[in-house]
């Protein structure tokens, strides 16, 4: 199938899955993973209606996306999120190039960008990620630690807190991955009541495999790049 209808494919099935959950379709956002794929399939998703794209990498966002600018004619109009784990040293150019850093995973991060983006007059939008509960995966550990992290975020002047992400388990088994994206919404609700001047409305979580379960816990953001693009090229 091209491009165009994956996509078309996955806005049918976020629609039934929504419809099935007493949901509004309206409510859940398509991210189209790009990261190892070309312009061509980035034009592709483009010309398809997607303006959300996620990269993994600073480095390849800023080959791909952009140059000098900052985007690449003619997606100048997309929103583009980081959604791989950051490194210090990368923080700058990912301040310059993104929309939206999805993946601040430890006070390090924070500190960073704080620095960073302080003489911002537009606030760089952050979402603090949660760890599903496996070493290899990056974020914080618990309720508590995403509690710290917005203390700190909320204190810095060039950053906004916009809502949380996850990654689930890698598992077949469906009562793990919707423990994970339950264990999200249960955060997100905890802050809410903590913070309730800060924005905790966007839950990022759900990719190709498991991205159903994720509606159906309360996702709002689902980040899409095998059913869309299809495998990683060897």
């Amino acid at each position: 199938m091209s491009v165009a209808k994956n996509i078309n494919h996955i806005m049918e099935e976020v629609g039934e899955t929504c419809v099935r959950a007493g949901r509004k379709t309206s409510e859940v956002q398509i991210m189209a993973v790009s990261k190892f794929k070309d312009l061509q399939a980035v034009r592709q998703a483009y010309d398809a209606g997607v303006r959300l794209f996620g990269e993994s990498r600073v480095q390849e966002a800023a080959e791909k996306f952009s140059p000098q600018t900052g985007r690449l004619e003619p997606f100048n109009d997309i929103q583009l999120h980081l959604i791989g784990s950051l490194q210090r040293n990368k923080a700058k150019k990912a301040a310059a190039i993104f929309d939206c850093i999805q993946s601040v995973d430890r006070t390090e991060v924070i500190e960073e960008l704080g620095k960073i983006t302080h003489g911002r007059t537009t606030p760089l939008p952050v979402l603090l990620e949660l760890n599903a509960g496996e070493d290899s995966k990056s974020g914080f550990p618990n309720t508590d630690g995403l509690c710290r992290a917005a203390e700190n975020v909320l204190g810095l002047k060039g950053l906004t807190i916009n809502g949380l992400m996850t990654m689930a388990p890698w598992t077949d088994n469906d009562r793990l991955v919707r423990h994970a994206f339950s264990n999200l919404k249960k955060a997100q609700q905890i802050l809410t009541g903590k913070f309730p001047d800060s924005n905790w409305q966007t839950l990022s979580m759900g990719m190709s495999g498991d991205f159903k379960i994720a509606i159906q816990e309360g996702s709002t953001l689902i980040r899409i790049g095998t059913a869309i693009f299809g495998g990683r090229a060897v």
